[in-house]
């Protein structure tokens, strides 16, 4: 996979655009990946928070086929707190 450079996350199309090194973008459906993986609330809250706060760490998972083993390491980021 070439070298990710950056990625924008646009809130309207609900899609992360991702930038490589040899100029080449492509678009990740969230909605599509939250449907996939997304199976309990804890996850889902997850993949939101991921998106939020880190679009190029989500994308490199995404397109590195690795967010469902993310997922199952149980990360805690997307709970809210009392």
């Amino acid at each position: 996979m070439m070298k990710l450079l950056s990625c924008l996350y646009n809130m309207d199309t609900n899609r992360v655009k991702a930038r490589f090194a040899d100029g080449s973008t492509v678009a990740i459906d969230c909605i599509a990946i939250e449907d996939e993986y997304g199976n309990t609330p804890a996850q889902r809250a997850e993949l939101d928070w991921l998106l939020y706060n880190k679009p190029l760490e989500y994308a490199q998972l995404v397109l590195g086929g690795e967010i469902e083993h993310y997922l199952s390491l149980g990360r805690d980021h997307g709970r809210l707190e009392d």
